[in-house]
């Protein structure tokens, strides 16, 4: 397993948010599980980009910030289910406010992307 090196700086609540977040697929896994999609396979339909592996990384990551909370079905095959804790809901409005945000500004955040990744595709 990963052992981190360096230790974190946990100076101010941008230190703080961005070591609870810091993850490709973090945001999206919260907001994807506050609109329901609480399997693990249901995430990685919604996020096709992400390895099942990363998955469960970030999951485990969220769930060890107590963010999401897991609960195993004992059925077999095991079935896992993911939920937001009281603690998770707290960041929705602040998911939303930077959704909002992206939309505002997609064409000028498209064109600081394109310029850094030219043979990146954007699709509709």
């Amino acid at each position: 397993m990963y052992e981190r090196k360096i230790l974190p700086y946990l100076n101010c609540g941008l230190d703080l948010v961005g070591e609870v977040l810091y993850g490709k697929w973090k945001l999206r896994i919260l907001w994807f599980i506050h609109e329901g999609h609480k399997r693990p396979s249901e995430l990685q339909r919604k996020i096709p980009d992400v390895s099942r592996r990363v998955l469960n990384i970030q999951l485990k990551e969220l769930e060890s910030h107590e963010l999401v909370s897991r609960k195993i079905y004992p059925v077999m095959p095991p079935k896992v289910e993911y939920k937001l804790t009281d603690f998770g809901r707290t960041l929705i409005p602040v998911i939303q406010a930077i959704g909002l945000w992206g939309d505002k500004y997609e064409e000028k955040l498209k064109e600081v992307i394109i310029k850094q990744f030219p043979e990146a595709t954007l699709t509709p």
